[in-house]
């Protein structure tokens, strides 16, 4: 009986979707960075876009730019992820105009893919943040996972080492999520595998 082959791993990356100073998303994002980790068959690759700095001027798509070194890093670590894990605060009732910078200097690294939203704020845990996102990433022909994980009144929901005090509970939002991403993956990684997409520019 032939060997079935071994599924190559789902490369997830998480991003720290705020760059200012005395920010809190570093710790909701290596929580959930290291939930996906213990996870058979995924890689996780952590993404701080403090590191990747993108400048407020785009270069309008010209091929024969240059792009600044923060920038070309930065896409070459989202190209080689099969999936996303996005994660914001609610800033003024969206998120954070770094995000929506960094997001906006790349297209096909988006294209495809399954995005995994969790988010943190006051009352309504950065909804606001979350379904703003939605809209933006399905501009990518993205596939924006329905559930997401949301953190309200954040500050009392983890302890001083940057863990949830709700183990539990954050534990099966953390591994339905991924699960879900996972699945996502295959499953697109499959698609694109056996026919093109019938969209603009994509493949």
């Amino acid at each position: 009986m032939a060997a079935v082959a071994q599924e190559s791993p789902v490369r997830i990356a998480v991003l720290v979707g705020s760059i200012r100073t005395d920010r809190f998303c570093p710790t909701p994002a290596q929580w959930i960075a290291d939930q996906a980790a213990k996870t058979d068959g995924v890689e996780v690759d952590l993404i701080d876009l403090a590191d990747h700095q993108c400048p407020a001027v785009l270069n309008g798509n010209d091929p024969d730019v240059v792009l600044p070194e923060s920038v070309r890093a930065l896409g070459e670590r989202l190209d080689r992820a099969d999936a996303f894990i996005v994660v914001s605060p609610v800033y003024n009732r969206s998120y954070p105009a770094a995000l929506k910078n960094a997001v906006d200097w790349f297209y096909s690294e988006w294209q495809l893919k399954p995005v995994g939203l969790v988010s943190y704020g006051g009352i309504t845990g950065g909804l606001h943040a979350i379904e703003h996102l939605r809209g933006v990433f399905g501009e990518f022909n993205a596939v924006v996972l329905r559930d997401s994980i949301m953190f309200a009144n954040f500050w009392d929901k983890f302890d001083h080492d940057g863990r949830p005090v709700d183990t539990e509970n954050t534990d099966k939002l953390a591994t339905s999520l991924i699960d879900q991403l996972t699945w996502w993956s295959r499953s697109l990684r499959e698609a694109k595998q056996r026919r093109e997409y019938p969209g603009s520019g994509i493949e």
